[in-house]
Formats: C-alpha cells, sequence, structure tokens
C-alpha cells in the first residue's frame, strides 16, 4: 500500500512532538513537492524539512497528471497529492481538510487523517493514550472536531 500525506497531518502531529509516528506505522511516505514546500514555510508549528528525512519519498507530478474539475476547489498541496495517490493502486491518503478528504473519497481512494492515525498508534502501544494526545494537538492550536474524537475514542476502547 502506498500512502500520500498533505500537509497538515506533519504539522499536527510534528506539534505534539510526534512526526515519526507516519514512518512508524506506514513505513515511507509519498509527498508532493508543494507538500514539502509549505511544510518548509514558517508557521506556529515548527515541522522538520521533509527532504532530509529518509523515510519521506518526493514524487513530481508527471505531465500528464490528468486535471479534474473536483480539484480546482483544492490548495495546491492537497490537489497534488490526490493526483499522486489517484495513480497508485490501494493508495491511501492522510488529510485533514473536510473538502480535500471528501474529494478523496468522491475520487475512489481510501483516506485517513491524523486522528487515525492516533487511533492506529493507540492501537499498536506506540502512544498511551488517544484521548490525551488528541487534546494536547488542540492545546496546540490543531481543530478537529470533538465528537469525531469522541467516536474514534470509542472505536478503538480508548478509555484515556
Amino acid at each position: 500500500m502506498s500512502v500520500f500525506s498533505n500537509t497538515t497531518p506533519f504539522i499536527a502531529l510534528s506539534s505534539v512532538g510526534l512526526g515519526d509516528l507516519l514512518p512508524t506505522i506506514f513505513g515511507e511516505v509519498f509527498v508532493a513537492p508543494s507538500v514539502a514546500q509549505e511544510c518548509r514555510e514558517d508557521g506556529r508549528t515548527f515541522v522538520p524539512d521533509l527532504t532530509g528525512l529518509p523515510w519521506i519519498k518526493i514524487q513530481a507530478l508527471s505531465n500528464s497528471a490528468m486535471q479534474l474539475p473536483a480539484l480546482f476547489e483544492l490548495d495546491r498541496g492537497e490537489r497534488d497529492t490526490l493526483l499522486l495517490a489517484i495513480q497508485a493502486p490501494e493508495a491511501l491518503v492522510v488529510t485533514d481538510e473536510k473538502l480535500g478528504r471528501n474529494t478523496a473519497e468522491h475520487l475512489g481512494l481510501r483516506v485517513t487523517g491524523t486522528l487515525g492515525v492516533l487511533a492506529k498508534a493507540r492501537v499498536q502501544g506506540l502512544i498511551p493514550s488517544f484521548t490525551q494526545v488528541a487534546q494536547q494537538m488542540r492545546e496546540q492550536g490543531i481543530y478537529y472536531q470533538t465528537d469525531l474524537a469522541g467516536k474514534i475514542a470509542v472505536r478503538i476502547g480508548a478509555s484515556n
């Protein structure tokens, strides 16, 4: 399975010092050059330079990358991530923005978000508490729907 990530999961996980969850859970992660660029831009959260991480595979878009009308509403990183993922059988897209998630699902892609990554990490014993880490992300200014986090916590049996 090829995993493609947009910018937001890198920011969210870096905000709580858990950027290493992605390679631990998925191995290598593919990103578009635009995602690497977005992560380099100064922001509230420090994100390591993706070009220096051995588990990141920066994959350029081919000149023949299709332009679908459904992608026009997305920002460049989201659009490029979905264009790469469309070309990979069994792709998994890691993205948090609602429009990007909806578009990915409309295109037939499998999608998870940062909370989904945290759920996998909790189930695999990589973090002690899903709820605690989700709350720490919120305290760092990472937005997510509180009821979604609650539903995920119930689904994985996370009482903490």
